[in-house]
């Protein structure tokens, strides 16, 4: 039987049509009338009428106190803060960092960001001084929206001694001097915003996120008004939300997974989102959450996952999940076999950027193979490429491309924001260039390896990173592990690996001679660390990534030390 296109239903059949199979699993995907998208008028505003006392939001903030906030809200009050940012000075084009943890504050602020057509830049409420000042200048900012809470309002103070471009300053919460405080004046302006002729859409600026930054200064990825759109896949066909459920994403507003999975696919979908706005991740009340609010689908990175495990899971009932998802960095199978051992589900991992959405993923109708990225999404023109750009051979590693020349696809990104030089050297030839390789199997599906600049030359031999830590992730008493390339006179470099013991586990020679004996025993020779190191934790980004160039360059720094 033939598949048809045909519109998907509620509020995304205006924008997204699909080819799907008559189990629903997604064949291929169409984008129309996305030229004068603004998310926050064609989806709030238009759900807020539709369905006015929906659930957008279930937010619970660090003292338990429960709101649970309507589309109607989110129009309200991203109308009035709309208002309230045009009288402070804020226009079309402006560029406002977004530094606000988990406020539900943050979700009606980016979206009167949309509505004037001022740019949204996300960011850590971890940041320093130095930070602030980097980002400051490098993206240009106009105007800052900030938590009260902790240091952040201190450290923007200082950064602001060596930066004279900021024209407005909003503090969420307590009140400052010489801050306008936004909870306190808000209540001033009109709950009514309406769109122009001249109102942002389609192709203008609408997001600049900072990347990770795991191995120079974050550059700053631009995208414009068709992002949201990119996510429709993230949320109905990875997440799986269930409208009538609630879904739960791990997730600082500071960075791009935020958006992922709290905010544009799952709206798109219809579906509520939750929110728990704490200071400090603890496993234990994640999980209870999950259980006392029927959380329907979960999506959290690897290291969220490899704590799970390690608790007593039936502890918790966790009937009410539907889907579980993962990303941020490979989730070892380990990880995965533990976890479908104690709970029935299947971990659905999926790949992407801050640069992109969601690329590669085991989406609806597949079954996962664990490890796996998955297939590539059916929104991208996915290739794994050799050095010389010619595609690779089925299990041979090479560079992941994401294919442009037939015209860009909605949440690839616009380029680096006043930075050409980098844009050009990982955007050319119609294709944009990862950093990340991986291989395809005989059946289709990705395999992560590694970033480029992650991958060990020893002895002639390029090894991958991953493979070997997920050998080492099977150790019981390995909590996580950083595989990485030291100095080696001989072999140029040799393989180590850093590991990160579980709660209780005490460090020995004697566990690192029975580390070296099992990898001795599951590793083919050449992939077998050399050194074993024990530490007491990884260095991260502030989005949870291990930091394996900081491993890296640490050794390599000691070695030259050394030398002189």
């Amino acid at each position: 039987m033939d598949l048809e296109w045909k519109e998907e239903e509620g509020i995304a059949g205006k924008y997204v049509s699909t080819i799907r199979d008559e189990n629903g699993s997604l064949k291929d995907i169409k984008f129309t009338n996305i030229d004068s998208f603004n998310f926050a008028f064609d989806v709030v505003d238009v759900l807020a009428k539709k369905c006015p006392d929906k659930t957008a939001m279930l937010h619970i903030s660090k003292d338990g106190k429960e709101r649970r906030l309507t589309f109607r809200d989110m129009m309200v009050y991203s109308n009035k803060i709309a208002n309230y940012l045009q009288f402070l000075g804020i226009g079309k084009g402006d560029r406002v960092l977004l530094v606000l943890k988990r406020h539900y504050q943050f979700w009606f602020t980016i979206l009167a960001l949309h509505k004037i057509g001022a740019v949204a830049i996300p960011a850590s409420f971890m940041l320093t001084k130095k930070d602030f000042e980097y980002r400051f200048k490098a993206a240009d900012v106009n105007a800052v929206v900030a938590t009260a809470e902790s240091d952040v309002a201190k450290e923007i103070d200082k950064a602001l001694r060596s930066y004279d471009g900021m024209k407005v300053k909003i503090l969420v919460g307590a009140k400052k001097a010489g801050w306008s405080s936004l909870n306190k004046e808000i209540k001033f302006f009109s709950q009514h915003f309406n769109r122009t002729a001249g109102t942002a859409c389609g192709n203008d600026p609408m997001l600049m996120f900072f990347t990770s930054g795991t191995t120079a200064y974050p550059k700053i990825a631009m995208h414009n008004f068709k992002y949201p759109l990119g996510h429709y896949i993230t949320a109905k066909d990875w997440h799986q939300v269930n409208p009538d459920g609630i879904h739960l994403a791990i997730s600082d507003t500071g960075w791009g997974k935020a958006l992922w999975g709290k905010l544009y696919g799952q709206w798109l979908c219809e579906a509520p989102v939750f929110t728990y706005d704490y200071d400090e991740f603890y496993a234990k009340e994640i999980l209870s959450m999950i259980e006392k609010y029927k959380i329907t689908s979960f999506c959290a990175p690897p290291t969220v996952y490899r704590v799970m495990v390690h608790l007593d899971l039936s502890k918790f009932d966790l009937s009410s999940l539907e889907n579980v998802t993962t990303a941020g960095e490979a989730l070892n199978p380990e990880i995965f076999h533990k976890f479908k051992n104690a709970t029935g589900l299947d971990i659905m991992e999926g790949f992407g950027q801050t640069e992109t959405t969601l690329t590669i993923a085991n989406l609806k109708g597949m079954t996962p193979k664990p490890g796996s990225m998955g297939k590539p999404s059916p929104a991208y023109n996915i290739k794994v490429v050799r050095p010389d750009g010619t595609t690779a051979d089925v299990n041979e590693t090479g560079e992941v491309v994401v294919g442009y020349e037939n015209g860009f696809p909605p949440g690839l990104f616009m380029g680096y924001y006043l930075d050409d030089e980098k844009t050009i050297s990982v955007m050319h030839d119609g294709f944009y260039h990862t950093g990340d390789t991986a291989y395809v199997d005989n059946d289709g599906f990705l395999w992560y390896v590694g970033r480029v600049d992650d991958i060990i030359k020893s002895a002639g031999y390029r090894v991958g990173p991953f493979e070997i830590e997920n050998e080492i992730m099977k150790l019981p008493y390995v909590l996580e592990c950083a595989v990485t390339s030291v100095p080696d006179k001989i072999r140029g470099q040799a393989i180590k690996a850093t590991i990160v013991l579980t709660e209780g586990t005490l460090k020995s020679e004697e566990l690192k001679k029975d580390v070296m004996k099992f990898l001795r025993a599951n590793l083919a020779s050449y992939k077998r660390p050399k050194f074993v190191d024990f530490v007491d934790a990884l260095p991260k980004t502030t989005s949870g990534k291990v930091r394996r160039s900081e491993v890296r360059e640490s050794d390599w720094n000691k070695e030259k030390g050394n030398a002189n």
